[in-house]
């Protein structure tokens, strides 16, 4: 269709961490560790499997360590290489971002999700680009921005990822309604509903943290009135855009885990070592254990 490339993601790490505490009193949420690596590579990952160039952070006070940790640690490098620590070496050097491809810019006042996104509007420019949740992480065999790139390169406009949830459960989540299929993936959106009361919602497809937006957007965020928690929610933002502009929904049919919260969090580590080859062995025993004393 002509439209231009997705090159750049956003990812709001400003939030304070609440549900963590005491954890993230002093480690950012998106530092603490799934296995072996904190929860935000497994995002910056999946935006990196999709094509995203540039990386752009919308950090607060207090998360310097995420812009540390996506820099060279010279002295650490240092004693690997005297060690002859060859394989470690290899694989700080494989999560380095290449230089110039991340950027950082304060939300100096946590306003809500929309306010993060605007933040980021100079560095974005006037092109699209995509949003990461960074207490979401997936599994699936294609990441899911990387399908939602693929249908966007069949329908342009905005594209939010959508999983299915329990009917009876549609009043927790963003609700979208289903118009036309477009492939086999996705379909048009026709509402979205923030929280609809019980009983009303138009389907039990919930938005799960993946969004690729027209950099209109910022224009209507600018503006943008507080609302839900008073903040400027980006769902606000969505629903004037939509005014003008059209929205896809990309159906993620993988594994999601809501690492902000702690049961997610802890499914997510049991998911995440129990695929691995070198940690399964180790733990698979343990753990039928542990669950046949409950």
């Amino acid at each position: 269709m002509g439209q231009q490339k997705i090159r750049k993601a956003v990812f709001p790490v400003a939030g304070l961490g609440t549900r963590f505490l005491p954890a993230t009193k002093a480690v950012p949420k998106e530092m603490l560790t799934v296995v072996d690596k904190p929860v935000i590579q497994y995002v910056v990952d999946e935006a990196a499997a999709a094509g995203i160039e540039h990386f752009v952070f919308v950090t607060g006070r207090g998360k310097g360590v995420i812009e540390d940790y996506f820099d060279i640690q010279y002295e650490l490098e240092q004693m690997l290489r005297e060690r002859n620590k060859n394989a470690e070496l290899t694989l700080l050097s494989d999560l380095l971002p290449t230089a110039g491809t991340a950027s950082f810019t304060r939300q100096q006042v946590p306003l809500g999700l929309g306010h993060a996104v605007w933040c980021a509007r100079d560095i974005v420019g006037n092109e699209p680009f995509a949003v990461l949740l960074p207490d979401m992480i997936m599994a699936s065999e294609k990441s899911c921005l990387k399908g939602m790139v693929e249908l966007y390169d069949k329908t342009g406009g905005n594209v939010l990822a959508v999983e299915e949830c329990d009917p009876e459960l549609a009043h927790k989540y963003g609700i979208v309604g289903m118009g036309d299929k477009v492939g086999e993936e996705g379909f048009k959106i026709t509402q979205m509903v923030e929280k609809p009361a019980k009983g009303t919602a138009p389907s039990n497809f919930f938005i799960n943290g993946r969004y690729i937006l027209q950099p209109e957007i910022f224009k209507i965020l600018e503006t943008q009135e507080r609302g839900a928690g008073n903040e400027i929610q980006l769902t606000d933002g969505m629903l004037a855009l939509a005014k003008s502009q059209e929205f896809s929904a990309y159906h993620f049919k993988g594994e999601t885990f809501d690492c902000g919260a702690k049961d997610g969090f802890i499914l997510a580590n049991l998911a995440f070592a129990l695929k691995r080859d070198d940690i399964r062995p180790l733990i698979e025993g343990p753990l039928k254990a542990i669950t046949s004393k409950m």
